[in-house]
């Protein structure tokens, strides 16, 4: 692991180094070495199922999915930004690189930390590479609102978290991951023991985002640049679902009564965000609020705190870092030929683009978790966790995944059906790197669901 986060540590000094001519093609070819040499944690485990690399660095079934996506998808977000950054100063464009790099870099440090309180110091710092993308290289003016949204909301979850770890700290002695779940339930008075509880747990909910605290979250992906949208949901949002696997091992026995507001809440939100994307506009908006819907299954899943429920979220958690991202990365093909989010401006795209009509009939059918895809495995096993926990989320749920289907089924029909716009005259044609990177988003869920004894082949 360690090696892995050299590499990607050196891949700064190569991106400020490298000729401008250049400045792409090897940017991208060491990102593609890091992430290829990555898939070799798949194998990695161990029998206490922790594989430590030093005392600060480890990996554990939990992290190894999380650390692989991260590495899969910096050379998905170079591949993606190369169009609209080319017009740019070559220094622009060597910084916006840096600033992918470093994300990762810290991206990898928190998945893979065993101290609580490195990943919580990780935690804070994506937020910094994070804020300057969407500030710097947004597309409107709003995008200073919207990364002051994103900033305050965060820390403000995130405060709570840090005065939660230290009295944990100064009560047992050690925040170390390796031993946290072999320590002693701590037992203060109950009023005391809630705080706690909700102080724990409050800055992931904001990061997932729960329903309620997701306001900063369609902001800051309308406003984002592609790479930002797409690290964004792939990967940031995994930091909150991930948080609460690792921190629920101390909160277990405060959690059987507490859980029930939040669980209620995020299927609550599950249906309400749903509903806000039949109604929606713009197509990222679409897609961001869509997002929470489908966090939000992951966080009821992971309250539960049943093996079903957490298996399935980790599973979601991985499909929907893939599919957002590609449903980003075509809503950017769109923007880029349209210049329009608007999606009753920039309909009728069947007849004009068919090849990449037929990425996002896949995209949407991936959205909706159709079989064979590991969507439609992760929801499935929440669901059952859910109504083994009480009958009566089934008519959450149930709402929830046939909202979701239509506005999916909507998206598609809207942005790629019916007459070309009077206005569209003109459309460049798709170009292979849109191509190439809508497949690399496709094989690996494709991989993980039909052949997964394929990906263990690659990296044995």
């Amino acid at each position: 692991m360690l090696k892995i986060f050299t590499m990607t540590i050196m891949l700064l000094p190569t991106i400020w180094l490298a000729p401008p001519k250049w400045l792409w093609a090897f940017s991208l070819t060491q990102s593609f070495l890091i992430a290829t040499l990555s898939l070799h944690w798949l194998n990695l485990w161990s029998e206490t199922g922790w594989n430590m690399t030093n005392l600060l660095l480890a990996l554990d079934p939990l992290s190894s999915p999380l650390l692989i996506l991260t590495c899969w998808l910096l050379p998905l977000m170079i591949i993606a930004s190369q169009s609209h950054l080319k017009a740019e100063p070559i220094n622009r464009q060597r910084s916006f690189l840096s600033l992918l790099t470093l994300l990762q870099a810290f991206l990898i440090a928190a998945f893979g930390a065993t101290e609580t309180i490195l990943f919580y110091l990780m935690f804070e710092a994506t937020l910094i590479p994070t804020l300057f993308i969407i500030t710097r290289w947004g597309n409107q003016t709003e995008r200073l609102g919207a990364g002051t949204y994103f900033l305050f909301y965060t820390l403000a979850g995130s405060l709570p978290l840090l005065v939660a770890l230290l009295f944990l700290q100064n009560n047992t002695g050690s925040l170390s991951m390796l031993t946290l779940q072999y320590m002693e339930p701590l037992a203060p008075s109950p009023a005391a023991g809630g705080l706690w509880w909700a102080a724990c747990l409050l800055a992931f909910l904001v990061k997932m985002p729960l329903y309620g605290v997701h306001l900063w979250l369609p902001k800051a992906h309308v406003e984002a640049p592609i790479a930002g949208s797409m690290i964004l949901a792939a990967v940031l949002l995994k930091l909150g679902g991930y948080g609460m696997v690792r921190i629920m091992v101390v909160l277990a026995p405060l959690s059987k009564e507490l859980s029930y507001p939040f669980i209620i809440l995020a299927l609550w939100g599950v249906v309400m965000t749903a509903s806000v994307c039949l109604r929606q506009t713009d197509l990222k908006s679409l897609i961001a609020y869509s997002s929470v819907g489908h966090m939000g299954l992951v966080a009821s899943g992971i309250l539960t705190q049943t093996y079903w429920g957490l298996t399935g979220a980790i599973i979601l958690m991985v499909a929907h870092g893939l599919t957002s991202s590609a449903l980003f990365c075509l809503a950017n093909t769109n923007y880029e030929r349209t210049h329009t989010r608007t999606m009753l401006l920039a309909r009728g795209l069947q007849m004009v683009l068919p090849l990449m009509a037929a990425w996002w009939f896949i995209m949407s059918l991936a959205n909706l978790a159709l079989p064979p895809l590991p969507n439609l495995m992760g929801e499935l096993m929440i669901i059952s966790s859910l109504f083994n926990w009480s009958p009566l989320t089934l008519a959450t749920t149930g709402a929830g995944v046939l909202i979701t289907a239509g506005y999916s089924l909507h998206m598609f029909l809207v942005s790629q059906r019916g007459a070309l716009p009077h206005h569209i005259i003109y459309l460049e044609p798709t170009h292979t790197r849109e191509h190439a990177l809508m497949l690399l988003h496709l094989v690996p869920l494709l991989l993980l669901i039909l052949k997964p004894e394929l990906m263990w082949g690659w990296t044995a």
